[in-house]
């Protein structure tokens, strides 16, 4: 089954940085859309990033804005999501997901087809 791999979470202190990657295998050309979502635990997932994958569209959640940069490498077909600064509440499992549909204004808010498995993010002191 068609999937999407994460990589790159960890445990790191209060103001420091993590880079997640999801790969995205080449095969899955119809994907318009990668973004980046988390769930804390006991809490509803949430957007976090997205973008178009003609790179003429990105959109972030209000809590990563400023913080967070999602970005990609078509030759690697890896999708980034730098986080800066990171909260303690920053803390959760964060899922990269890519959906056929397009977007114009808003990408987070689009049905998501498929999914990776998760990696956790851990900001602790």
């Amino acid at each position: 089954q068609l999937q999407l791999v994460e990589s790159g979470g960890g445990l790191v202190q209060p103001g420091e940085s993590l880079r997640l990657s999801c790969a995205v295998p080449g095969y899955t050309m119809n994907l318009n859309i990668i973004g980046w979502f988390r769930q804390a635990p006991g809490k509803a997932r949430e957007g976090v990033a997205c973008m178009t994958m003609g790179g003429d569209l990105t959109e972030y959640a209000d809590s990563a804005k400023g913080r967070f940069t999602i970005s990609r490498d078509s030759a690697k077909n890896t999708v980034y999501l730098e986080m800066n600064a990171l909260k303690p509440e920053d803390t959760a499992v964060y899922y990269c997901a890519g959906t056929n549909q397009f977007a114009r204004t808003q990408c987070l808010t689009r049905p998501y087809s498929i999914w990776g498995r998760g990696t956790q993010v851990t900001v602790s002191s």
